[in-house]
């Protein structure tokens, strides 16, 4: 199965191209302003490869500019080689070994988000907390369970900084029996959009 990967929800970028085994592999600073290392990236491991059989996309939370792009890249992609689209939360897709762990992240507005994720398919959230909330949370999980994020958050303790992984993403779809999100793909919202009304 011809798989191409993509992750573009944090401060690194990735993606991978895996034929049952992985083929190719690259990981990049990811600005969320400028696009064009990904582009790059993906030019170079695509010019290289055969049309993919499925396109599986990390769909956050996180940045949406760069969930957007990864998505709308998988689009145009999907459209020439007829491949099949799938999406997973990216936190699903963290680099670690362990068979469960928690990820939280800053929801903006004074807000963060938990979620815990066990055999790489969510099992609790993401839902959002206040800080002091987020601290109770934090404090009744379990010592054993690691807990991720991919950004600095220093007022919380036992967190580790990781990064959700293309590679991860593409040895997901390579298993059977998984659910995934299917077109349309979108970002993974954590609150309804706010919009400014005109006076």
């Amino acid at each position: 199965m011809k798989i191409l990967a993509l992750e573009l929800s944090t401060a690194r970028g990735s993606l991978a191209w895996l034929d049952g085994n992985l083929k190719n592999a690259r990981e990049w600073p990811n600005d969320r302003k400028n696009s064009a290392a990904f582009f790059q990236n993906l030019e170079a491991v695509t010019r290289k490869s055969p049309s993919p059989e499925i396109i599986i996309v990390g769909l956050g939370p996180g940045s949406y500019a760069g969930t957007r792009i990864a998505i709308s890249a998988a689009i145009g992609l999907q459209l020439s080689s007829d491949a099949r689209l799938i999406g997973l939360p990216s936190i699903c897709a963290m680099e670690c070994d362990t068979r469960e762990y928690c990820m939280i992240g800053d929801a903006r507005r004074k807000s963060f988000f938990f979620a815990r994720v066990r055999d790489r398919a969510l099992a609790e959230g993401p839902t959002l907390y206040s800080e002091a909330e987020m601290k109770k949370k934090l404090d009744k999980t379990e010592s054993t369970i690691p807990i991720f994020c991919s950004e600095s958050l220093l007022q919380f303790q036992r967190v580790v900084i990781r990064y959700p992984s293309a590679v991860v993403l593409g040895r997901v779809a390579q298993q059977a029996g998984r659910g995934f999100f299917l077109p349309p793909l979108e970002p993974i919202y954590l609150r309804e959009p706010y919009i400014t009304m005109p006076k």
